[in-house]
């Protein structure tokens, strides 16, 4: 299985505008990549009254909606762990996570000093990297918001 690693912060911090950074950096190395992003609205693969949404509507548990070159899928599950979701991605060479912070993964927490008082990680065994607009002293590699290249080099030299 490939690696994974959480990118988590606080509402308005940033999150994906790094998943965003990350995800073309690596594209451009050559790496595959895949994400997961942790919602908290559910929302419908497909509009009300079209056939997945008809399908899912009369009970189906999970449903699949092919077209040429993609697929996308809507499946109910017990419980929402990442463990459950990595099987999806077994031909990726890195999975990304947006949100997921309980999870006990490495981690890169975006902080940004003007939108909250604290990061929420600083102490965390997990935390592998923090991005962020203030000085923060801290036991593992800090870059500013615009360090994209130099975060990359160190998710490659530690998960790829």
């Amino acid at each position: 299985m490939p690696s994974l690693i959480t990118v988590v912060g606080k509402s308005d911090s940033g999150k994906t505008t790094l998943m965003e950074k990350l995800i073309r950096e690596l594209k451009k190395r050559g790496y595959r990549i895949g994400t997961i992003k942790h919602a908290f609205h559910v929302h419908e693969l497909d509009q009300k009254d079209k056939d997945s949404w008809r399908h899912k509507a009369a009970g189906a548990d999970t449903v699949l909606v092919a077209t040429e070159g993609k697929i996308a899928m809507v499946k109910d599950v017990a419980r929402l762990l990442l463990d459950d979701l990595e099987k999806y991605f077994d031909d990726m060479d890195l999975i990304l996570t947006e949100g997921f912070k309980q999870e006990n993964r490495p981690k890169i927490e975006v902080f940004r000093k003007d939108i909250h008082q604290a990061p929420l990680f600083s102490k965390d065994g997990n935390l592998i990297a923090m991005v962020t607009d203030a000085d923060l002293d801290l036991a593992v590699p800090t870059f500013g918001l615009e360090e994209i290249e130099p975060l990359v080099d160190l998710i490659e030299k530690k998960f790829l």
